[in-house]
């Protein structure tokens, strides 16, 4: 069968979400990005008062109105919707109204190009440690990380290197807790749709992260009623979907999943009876949310596809794929990400596997990606050592000083 790449590919055909409210006109997706460009609250950051807030600054405004596309589709970056929920240094937050404010130009900007964004909220939970947030980090259970050498990613302000996690260890969530922090997801989407202007919300679901703790059977040992069995594991996923649907109408919101994700030490079982529960829930109880993203079985951001296969053999998972929950979801918009590029992207969506999907470290290195893939133009290779910061030559480095193909032919006439 003929393989139809370029403009012709059904990646550039429109594309329905959110229950009908937005026509993409294309389905190359920009995946969510870390990147650590934030500007911080607290310009006097001291081991005795270091900063643990980061603001949306204008260097972010160029980064995704670089990226935004006419009726394309961007996923912003790990929000954190609380200050106990946030991760890593240099990630702004929608807790505050200075952040409220800078997200706002951001998403203005996107709009200005005639695109979409949504607001990815993203809580840590226990992959985070107290000098990032002022508190014990927090979790479905007080487990500790089963590697004691595993690292912080960044070293606190003042300290020569990162702090082990194993010295770190979370607190599990009280009853009370678990309500206060659906609650702050609540808040944060409410401020993202209503005040910065986001056209969604997405839940990161995924990537070891607080929710798939506590759908990780090896993280979440907890015997009430949100831990012991798949249907229990569930339960705090499904609450805060159900109270985010309530709070900002289930057509505005969508969640990414990893089901079969290893990052951050996520070694659960029973990922099929875990993950096929939550998924027939969310189908059943939201019918209209915006869309689904999932992360390819074989993706794995920590190990390489040959390791990756041997923990999916070991689970007797040799030959999975997301069809069983693409078949779940049916009619709701299917993303997936995980290692696209400009060769195999071609035919996915025409097999209907899927509906859209996302780009990552190619949209980083490819402002004009969505141009490239369809007029056929080479991309530019990323540059891994620039993905996160803060870089010494400043936040533009490796973030905005990619050059789309008219800049690049452009030097190559100098």
């Amino acid at each position: 069968m003929t393989v139809i790449k370029g403009a012709k590919s059904k990646l550039f055909e429109p594309l329905t979400i959110a229950n009908g409210k937005i026509t993409l006109k294309h389905r190359v997706i920009m995946a969510p990005l870390t990147r650590n460009r934030g500007t911080p609250l607290n310009k006097e950051s001291i081991p005795e008062n270091p900063n643990r807030v980061w603001v949306p600054n204008d260097v972010m405004v160029e980064y995704y109105a670089q990226r935004a596309t006419e009726g394309g589709l961007q996923i912003s970056e790990g929000i954190p919707p609380s200050l106990e929920s946030n991760g890593m240094p240099g990630v702004p937050g929608i807790f505050l109204p200075e952040q409220v404010a800078g997200w706002k130009k951001v998403v203005d900007a996107v709009h200005a190009k005639g695109g979409y964004i949504y607001a990815q909220l993203w809580h840590a939970g226990r992959a985070t440690i107290p000098a990032m947030t002022g508190s014990p980090p927090v979790s479905a259970s007080a487990s500790p990380w089963d590697d004691p050498e595993e690292r912080y990613t960044h070293a606190p302000v003042g300290a020569t290197e990162p702090p082990r996690y194993i010295d770190n260890p979370p607190i599990e969530l009280s009853l009370p807790h678990i309500k206060q922090t659906i609650q702050d997801y609540c808040r944060a989407a409410k401020s993202a749709v209503e005040e910065a202007g986001f056209d969604g919300v997405e839940i990161h679901g995924g990537n070891g992260y607080l929710l798939e703790q506590f759908l990780s059977s090896n993280i979440n040992k907890r015997n009430d009623e949100y831990g012991g069995t798949p249907e229990k594991r569930c339960r705090f996923a499904l609450e805060l979907m159900d109270e985010l649907a309530k709070t900002i109408g289930e057509e505005n919101m969508a969640i990414r999943l990893s089901p079969f994700g290893l990052f951050n030490q996520t070694r659960g079982e029973q990922r099929v009876e875990t993950w096929g529960y939550l998924c027939r829930r969310l189908k059943e109880m939201h019918p209209r949310m915006s869309y689904v993203s999932f992360i390819e079985p074989r993706y794995e951001q920590i190990f390489s596809t040959e390791q990756k296969d041997s923990f999916l053999k070991s689970w007797g998972l040799s030959n999975v794929d997301l069809s069983m929950f693409r078949s779940i979801f049916g009619n709701t918009p299917f993303f997936s990400a995980g290692g696209w590029n400009d060769q195999n992207c071609w035919g996915v969506l025409e097999s209907g596997a899927y509906d859209a999907l996302l780009f990552g470290r190619y949209f980083i290195s490819n402002p004009d990606l969505v141009r490239r893939l369809r007029e056929g133009y080479p991309l530019t290779k990323y540059d891994r050592s620039k993905f996160y910061g803060p870089m010494p030559n400043g936040p533009e480095d490796g973030y905005t000083t990619w050059l789309t193909i008219e800049e690049q032919e452009e030097e190559a006439r100098k």
